[in-house]
């Protein structure tokens, strides 16, 4: 047997040629920058997604810190505006600085006027101020004092270590009006 070969027609290969290069024309021009962009938003999802599980993490860091944050104490220094005490009206200052000292945990050892300032027309009233106890309280006493509107100034500061706990001995001016 003797099989007969079928020869297809010119016009035919030409469509077919004609037909496969739209094919392989729409599959370089169109379907193969469609993946590209495909990928490289696929790539960029990734990454906005490890962003977002990366603030997830860092919540409660975030969380941590603003709570400890909140909780620290006010760090700027009192400035009151300073006012002067009246000579009747000393006894306002001894009973403010043991309170203070008292509430702070320091222990007032002595607070006695200087007989100079008290006699005459001084314009400043010098008590003498010695306290028992941490250097920290001490610290807070200072920035308490410094709340206090009528003193003026703090002239001398000496502290010694004790056996048992830390004395401090100040000079403390308190503003009087005349």
């Amino acid at each position: 047997m003797i099989k007969k070969i079928n020869r297809i027609p010119a016009n035919s290969v030409s469509y077919i040629l004609i037909c496969g290069g739209i094919i392989i024309f729409v599959i370089l021009l169109g379907i193969i920058p469609l993946h590209r962009y495909s990928s490289s938003r696929a790539e960029e999802v990734k990454k906005i997604k490890d962003q977002i599980q990366e603030q997830k993490d860092l919540k409660a860091v975030y969380q941590l810190l603003d709570v400890t944050s909140k909780k620290k104490e006010m760090l700027s220094l009192p400035n009151p505006p300073k006012e002067r005490l009246r000579r009747p009206d000393v006894g306002k200052f001894q009973d403010s600085f043991r309170i203070e000292a008292k509430r702070l945990g320091l222990m007032v050892v002595a607070l006695t006027p200087d007989t100079k300032s008290i006699t005459g027309h001084s314009q400043y009233l010098i008590y003498s101020a010695i306290l028992k106890g941490d250097f920290t309280d001490f610290r807070k006493m200072l920035v308490a004092l410094g709340a206090l509107p009528y003193v003026d100034q703090i002239q001398e500061i000496g502290m010694r270590q004790g056996s048992d706990s830390m004395e401090f001995r100040m000079k403390i001016a308190v503003a009087l009006a005349n």
